[in-house]
């Protein structure tokens, strides 16, 4: 590669991370519900743990494993 087109890229890198850093804040905070939903998700796998395991031994048990 082109020395020039590789510090161009980097420099081009760099303009884009800057503006975004330096943007306002959006009024729509779609990412933050977004996540918050993501959250309730992970929790209720988190919580439906032991009884996906309790379904697996039962069934286990019914096949004579």
């Amino acid at each position: 590669m082109d020395f020039g087109k590789v510090l161009f890229f980097v420099f081009a890198c760099f303009m884009v991370v800057s503006m975004v850093a330096g943007a306002p804040e959006p009024r729509w905070k779609g990412w933050k519900k977004i996540e918050k939903i993501g959250q309730h998700i992970r929790d209720g796998i988190i919580k439906a743990g032991p009884a996906v395991a309790v379904v697996g031994q039962t069934q286990g048990i019914i096949k004579g494993r």
